[in-house]
């Protein structure tokens, strides 16, 4: 039996945002990272804030990491974005991606929240942190399970 997370997204889908994700990093040195669990006794922030940490996205050379964190049990998600990002991006930026992807969520669409969500980042992160010919994928695209 599948456990929860497992059971959350197909394998079609989750290839579907990883794609997404790879599309997005394709024109940035940004990174872009997926990462459910089941659940979480911690805030929402907080908890993304760790995983962010964990997954060393904390370590890429411009600090423009963004992880998208979902505890599926909890119906609840975050987006973090690492300081180099933060710094940069308008000020509404995180609550209108969060907006667009809740959006989604809300109607049962996740793929189409996810893959949304990534190529908003993205769009970001290409303007502030555009690819060069230096530039190396520095974390993984798949999807991180808790």
């Amino acid at each position: 039996m599948k456990s929860e997370v497992e059971a959350f997204l197909t394998a079609e889908e989750e290839q579907e945002i990883v794609e997404a994700i790879r599309q997005a990093e394709l024109t940035t040195s940004g990174e872009i990272r997926v990462h459910i669990e089941p659940h979480t006794d911690k805030d929402v922030v907080e908890r993304a804030a760790e995983v962010f940490h964990w997954l060393k996205m904390d370590t890429t050379a411009q600090r423009n990491g963004v992880l998208i964190y979902v505890a599926v049990q909890d119906h609840t998600f975050s987006i973090y974005g690492d300081i180099g990002i933060n710094k940069v991006v308008p000020d509404d930026f995180w609550e209108s991606t969060r907006t667009v992807i809740q959006s989604h969520f809300r109607n049962g669409e996740f793929v189409k929240g996810f893959v949304e969500g990534i190529l908003k980042a993205g769009e970001q992160l290409q303007t502030h942190f555009p690819w060069d010919h230096s530039d190396q994928n520095e974390l993984p695209d798949e999807i991180s399970k808790g």
